[in-house]
Parts: C-alpha cells; structure tokens; sequence
C-alpha cells in the first residue's frame, strides 16, 4: 500500500529481513507507529511450495538455463531454482557491477516479504569475545564496540522466540544458548563427534540451526521434508514474513509499504537530521516520499549503503553519515567451502531410501584454529568451522553399467561424510564498495560496484581447511579420504556480506556506535550486517538479529527520552 501524503510515522524501517522484522515487532509492540518500506511484495499462502513435486512444475525442475534467462546471478545461490526464483531480484532489471578480473557473486537478493529468511540455512551460531576483541588478541582491525555480555541477554531473547535446536558444548569459543531439543546425529556423524574429540579434542556437535523440534508460539515442529528455501506450511523454520513481521503486523501499528524500492533518505537541509525516505514503486515506476521521526536501514549491508551513498548531500557529498570516510570499506563474506574433505563409512549399515525423513541440519565443528588456549597458527590470523556431515545411506547415483546391472548397484549404498569450512575473512579497506554512476538500474538507481578480493591470508586457511579436515575423518574410520579446496572461488558466494557501515567507538575510524546508531545523524540507524566490525567466522544471521533487538531497545529509550 501507498502512505497517506503528510502521514508521520514514528519509525520507517527498510527492509523486512531478519533485523528488520525484528526491528518491526519491537518497536510497533512497544506502541510506536512504524513503517516497513519493502522492496519485496507481500508472502501469501501460495509462497509455500515444499511439498509441490516437481512434475507439477513447467519445466520439471529441470531447466536451470530457464531460471539463468533473468537470473544469471542469484542462480549462482543453491536456493534459486524454478520453484522460488520469482523471490529473487530479476538480475537484468537490478544489476551490479565489479572491476574487471575481480568477480563478485552478490546473491540472494530477495524481493518478496522476509528478505533472505525465506531462504537462508538457519544455521544460528552466537559469537564470543575472541570475536569481538579480535583485534585485541592478534592486533589486526578493531574491536568491536561492545562484548559478549552486552549481547548475549539479546541473544536469550531472539532464541526463545526463533527457537533454536542445538547441543550445548561449553565450549568458550561458541557460547552456548537457549536451545530446543538437538536434531539426532546419523551413525557415521557419532563415530566422527567421538573420535575427533579423543584425539584432537575438538567438538563436532549437530548444527543449531533454527527448525523447531517442538511446537512454539502457535508453529509445528518440523516435519523433516526437507527443502527449507521452498517454504514452510507449518512456519517450522525461522522466516520474519510468518513471525516477526506478522506479530508487527497484528498489532494494528505497523504499515507494511511492499513493492517499494528505496532511493535514498531524505535529509533536512538545515540540519543533520533524517526527515524519512524516497521510494521508487516497482510496480508503477513512480516516486513516494514516507516521513517519519527516525529512519532504520534494514535492507541488508549492501542495499543499505548503496542508499546511504546515493542519499548524499552537501554535508555530506560522500555518502550521507560518511564524515569519517569508511562508509562502503572493509567488506567481508565469509571464505564458503574454500577447503575439506569428503570420505565414506562402508561399515556402516543402512538402506537408502527416497521416503527417508530428510532432517534440514547437518553437523557443526566448532573452531579450534588460534582458539583462546593452544598454539597459535603460524601461518593465518582467525580461524574456521566445519559445517557438514549427513553420513546417512544414500543410492549409489554414480554406478556404471546400463539396464539391470545399473538398478542393482545403484542400491549398493553408499555413506559419505563432507565437511566444508568457513573462514572468517579478516576486514580490509581495499575491499570496498562505492556507487557506479555509468549504471542505473531499471528504476533510475545508480547501482553498486563491489570491489573484492581474497589475500594471502584466506588462501592459506583455505589449505588448512583441507588438512584438518582429512585427518578428522581418517580419525574417524572414513575411508578414500579426500581432501579438497577451492582458492579461487568467487567472493560472495558466502552470502554473509557484512562490515561496510562498520561500528566502533571513534566516529574518525567508524560509521556507527555500538547502538547502530550513525555517528553524524542520531535519527539515522543501520540494523543489518553493515555494521559488523569484523566477520568471525560463525553465520551472522543470530548476531544481526540480536544486535537489532538491542539497538531497538536504546532507539525506545532515546524516544522517551526525548533525544529522538
């Protein structure tokens, strides 16, 4: 829906993601009138497509060049297929660009209520101060503005809400939360959990990922069906469009605003002061202004800055709330199956089978690499996690032959195990982002060009990868172990992009406060991944969530204060 021309809002909020929706339901529940400037459309019952078989659809499934005709792009994401792609920004209509020889693959782009929660892993992991005080402990970048404790009460509250599965390990370098009951490991999983920690003491635990194991706040327990990116009837995973933003919705303060297309924040000229928004409508092309006492970017880090960039005024001619020039720098994404392993269990028994519950969670080992205790890597700063596993029977989809010989080695199970790491990439000014004003998309928008890159540093955790996951399993039994890594693959592909509106306590060095609040315009807050200050090398799906509940808080209390 369109505003009324002259409504005031108390709070307009970009985006309707993670933190957005949350920013959404904590602000509207706290009686505050709120507007949710979106630039999907709204998330309707037919938006639930997990158990449409694939024969129901027009080209089977089968037809990836199909969805690469206007997606070349977000088809690069394991989530965009024919059955969800129309949830995807149309590439052709919404480019970017990037310098030549330095590809850069900025997926996930959602346009349609939820943002990037209607399709994400929901793998939830809180971070520790060994990532928030990095810097303190190997003197590269910054630390954070705040720590652990100041976090994790947010934590607590975004958990009991979402609702966590996990195991609670006690290990330091991954705090433990609120959890559900865990998702049960497969055999081979067990073998590798118990042998892994008897002879290198590291902790393999099943992945906390946000699936419910039992019911909470009117949604089901999940049902094991497993093709979470294609929705969910019984709301069993984590998306804001059947949660948070539906809790906005229904307390009658919130304005769902779907279809718009944020240009830029206006500003007033006499003062640094936000004032509300610009929109461009996607449907009809034509331009909206939204007002409102205090603007929340929540578009996702790179959408966000691209309107901060393109919301330049005289004061601030390099991007709005860009006095200390940092505005677009030290863009990280994590190093995403850079190196591993894979090897199988022959022993194992088991049957595969099509109709197997298929559990939507795979196994997690926790980061050991530069740990607070131990031996520090000569080699790379930071550290990694496996994410992986399965290590259930699966047919034999490789077996040679034709006609019956074919059928029956193809039941001849194998049981595979994969471990993939993720590395924190450690923040650099040289990777950047800025506004390429040769390029507009199909609203008139001057678009992004991303500037990234690996070095040094990422290569050689990336070799580490390899080695630490072979030997993991061969510990384990695993047999034709094989090791492998990816240097080049394509920043981005992580989908974690995060740092380019960085926090920090000197607004010389930093965009925003530990309240992601900006520095030079107090109205002005951006809630999203923008504002990490460095990546660890956890998801950072839980920490945005929880730095948005706790930035909300000081945004109500400035409000009564009457700062705001």
């Amino acid at each position: 829906m369109q505003t009324q021309p002259g409504t005031q809002f108390d709070v307009i909020v970009i985006g309707s993601g993670a933190s957005g929706g949350w920013a959404a339901k904590r602000l509207s529940e706290a009686g505050l009138k709120v507007a949710v400037v979106d630039a999907g459309r709204r998330h309707t019952a037919a938006d639930f497509r997990e158990h449409k078989p694939e024969y129901d659809l027009k080209y089977r499934n089968r037809a990836p060049e199909v969805v690469r005709r206007t997606r070349p792009r977000q088809s690069e994401c394991y989530a965009c297929t024919e059955y969800n792609y129309d949830w995807f920004a149309n590439d052709l209509e919404e480019p970017y660009t990037t310098p030549s020889g330095k590809p850069f693959s900025w997926q996930g782009r959602m346009r349609i209520m939820g943002g990037r929660t209607n399709v994400w892993a929901r793998q939830s992991y809180r971070f520790s101060d060994l990532d928030f005080k990095a810097a303190s402990v190997d003197g590269h970048g910054m630390d954070w503005p705040l720590g652990y404790k100041d976090l994790a009460p947010y934590y607590d509250i975004v958990e009991d809400y979402v609702g966590i599965s996990g195991l609670a390990e006690g290990v330091y370098e991954l705090p433990d939360g609120k959890f559900l009951p865990p998702m049960a490991f497969t055999c081979p999983e067990v073998q590798l959990r118990t042998r892994v920690k008897e002879k290198f003491g590291r902790t393999v635990t099943i992945g906390r990922t946000a699936n419910l194991t039992k019911p909470l706040n009117g949604r089901s327990a999940c049902h094991y069906c497993g093709p979470c990116e294609r929705g969910c009837v019984t709301k069993s995973y984590f998306n804001s469009a059947f949660t948070t933003m539906a809790d906005a919705l229904a307390t009658g303060n919130c304005t769902h605003v779907p279809d718009a297309m944020v240009f830029k924040v206006l500003v007033d000229p006499d003062e640094p002061r936000a004032r509300g928004i610009l929109y461009i409508d996607r449907v009809t092309g034509q331009p909206h202004e939204v007002l409102g006492r205090v603007v929340v970017l929540c578009a996702q880090a790179l959408e966000s800055v691209r309107v901060l960039f393109n919301s330049a005024t005289p004061r601030f001619p390099n991007g709005l709330a860009n006095s200390s020039g940092e505005l677009g720098h030290y863009l990280q994404d994590h190093v995403w199956n850079g190196g591993g392993a894979e090897g199988e269990f022959p022993d194992v028994a088991g049957k595969p089978s099509l109709g197997a519950p298929k559990r939507p969670n795979g196994i997690y080992v926790i980061r050991f690499r530069n740990a607070k205790n131990g031996p520090k890597s000569k080699s790379f700063l930071r550290g990694y996690g496996f994410q992986g596993g399965w290590g259930g029977p699966d047919f034999r989809w490789s077996a040679p032959g034709f006609g019956e010989a074919f059928k029956k080695a193809m039941f001849d199970p194998v049981v595979a195990l994969n471990l993939g790491g993720f590395g924190e990439c450690l923040a650099r000014r040289e990777n950047f982002v800025e506004i390429d004003r040769d390029v507009v998309d199909v609203f008139g928008i001057p678009v992004l060009r991303i500037n990234m890159g690996w070095t040094e540093n990422e290569r050689a955790m990336i070799a580490d990868m390899a080695v630490s996951a072979a030997e993991m399993l061969e510990a384990a039994g695993a047999r034709n172990v094989r090791p492998w890594t990816v240097t080049d693959r394509m920043p981005g592909m992580g989908i974690h992009e995060v740092g380019v509106a960085r926090m920090g306590a000197s607004a010389r060095t930093s965009v925003l406060n530990q309240f992601q609040q900006t520095h030079d315009i107090n109205n002005l807050f951006v809630m999203d991944g923008g504002g990490f200050t460095s990546s660890a090398c956890q998801n950072p799906t839980l920490t945005i969530m929880a730095l948005a509940v706790r930035s909300c808080d000081f945004l109500l209390g400035e409000m009564k204060r009457g700062v705001l």
